[in-house]
């Protein structure tokens, strides 16, 4: 089977995490970006954006004792560098933001509304990611992480869909001016990642992909197989329109039919992925049918990959997820003890004390448990395919749109 392919065709969630834990002997040292003001980007009160989401990821972690690892290292905000912004976003665009104009370069929506400072708590995002990149550019850590980050919709020159300045695009540029050659970019955010695709839609340097819920059925409606870069970076874009209600399975494995070999083709340098999580089956505001079981396999494959294919040098942020207790906090405190390389057991009790904050603060009931009991498997796509079947056929359509331009067989042949 080739390199950056899943082990074997068919592997659940705990025979994979030992399999990988015993082949991997590398470091795992993870940079963590956490500010309190990072509570600031705040669209107001019934927006599905909400801090706490965020904060209470940070609790779910604390309260388990990850922020305590010997490996890992709370870095402090950057300054952000001077132009950096305005080479990501125009200079029209950033004006209105400072001058919080409802009306003007899609500001004042009701995806997004302004607020007081709107500048500098957006600014402050791009300055958390920025801060966990440079620490892996400059060799401090192997990964970097933060929940705060993963603004992939804002575009060069207006906001959109929660999102001002995009903080993934910005990291992303940081890189490239440093001479880096090669910036793989990986979404798993159920949304396309629209914002950083058109941001590098003509940049062979940088390859984006994007598996999301098809844009016939969701915002931002785009994301099509057939978008796959622009002139001079033709292959540079990969879109994976999955039918909604696809669940862990059908959605792991066109990952694995997808993301490993064209990370293989590309050689990246460096990994940057977007975990949002708002693909899980109780997300309000789409329609797909993930766990947290599944989506914990994508951080462990995206781990793999990045240690396979750039060098362990992974850049991870968070980005949607609308179920602000019952999947957010878990699916992100597990995305860090996969950076930690201290995988959390999905069985396994969440803490009486973040139970406890739960039930006062909120009034709610808590998760109880660190999943949702589900045990997932990945059938791979080289034991055959299904064009009948409506993920084989989506993963069919970006496979034969994409891969010939990375030199790639898009196409082997079918067992059913």
């Amino acid at each position: 089977m080739p390199r950056g392919r899943l082990l074997v065709a068919r592997l659940n969630s705990t025979r994979l995490t030992r399999i990988l834990s015993s082949v991997w002997g590398m470091s795992h040292r993870v940079a963590f970006v956490w500010d309190d003001d990072l509570r600031l980007y705040d669209f107001g009160p019934g927006h599905p954006l909400a801090p706490i989401r965020v904060q209470l990821a940070y609790r779910l972690s604390r309260d388990l004792g990850l922020l305590d690892s010997d490996n890992l290292s709370v870095v402090p905000l950057v300054d952000m560098p001077e132009g950096l912004l305005t080479s990501m976003h125009t200079d029209d665009f950033i004006d209105a933001v400072r001058g919080e104009r409802a009306g003007s370069h899609g500001l004042g929506t009701d995806d997004v509304p302004t607020f007081p400072d709107m500048h500098v708590h957006s600014e402050r995002v791009c300055r958390a990611t920025l801060a966990v990149t440079q620490a892996v550019y400059r060799g401090e850590a192997d990964h970097g992480v933060n929940f705060a980050g993963g603004l992939h919709h804002a575009m060069p020159d207006r906001a959109s869909g929660f999102c001002v300045y995009n903080d993934l695009a910005t990291s992303i540029k940081w890189l490239l001016d440093q001479g880096v050659e090669r910036v793989a970019y990986v979404d798993v955010d159920v949304h396309h990642g629209d914002g950083v695709q058109q941001h590098f839609w003509d940049d062979p340097r940088v390859l984006t992909i994007s598996l999301h819920e098809s844009p016939r059925t969701l915002f931002p409606g785009t994301g099509w197989p057939t978008e796959i870069g622009g002139e001079g970076a033709q292959g540079s874009a990969i879109n994976v329109a999955l039918p909604p209600g696809t669940a862990d399975n059908a959605w792991l494995r066109a990952f694995e039919a997808v993301v490993p070999a064209a990370l293989q083709a590309f050689s990246p340098q460096f990994l940057v992925t977007q975990q949002g999580c708002d693909s899980h089956f109780s997300d309000p505001l789409a329609h797909m049918s993930l766990s947290i079981e599944g989506q914990r396999m994508s951080y462990r494959a995206l781990h793999r990959l990045a240690h396979t294919h750039a060098g362990g040098r992974w850049i991870a942020t968070g980005g949607g997820g609308y179920e602000w207790v019952d999947v957010v906090p878990l699916a992100w405190t597990h995305l860090l003890a996969e950076a930690l390389n201290r995988p959390v057991d999905p069985a396994d009790p969440t803490p009486e004390a973040f139970q406890s904050l739960i039930t006062r603060v909120l009034d709610r009931d808590p998760p109880l448990t660190m999943g949702d009991g589900r045990d997932p498997w990945v059938r791979s796509w080289e034991t055959g395919y299904n064009p009948e079947d409506p993920v084989d056929a989506a993963v069919l359509s970006t496979r034969r749109a994409v891969f010939p331009h990375l030199g790639i067989d898009p196409d082997p042949d079918p067992m059913f």
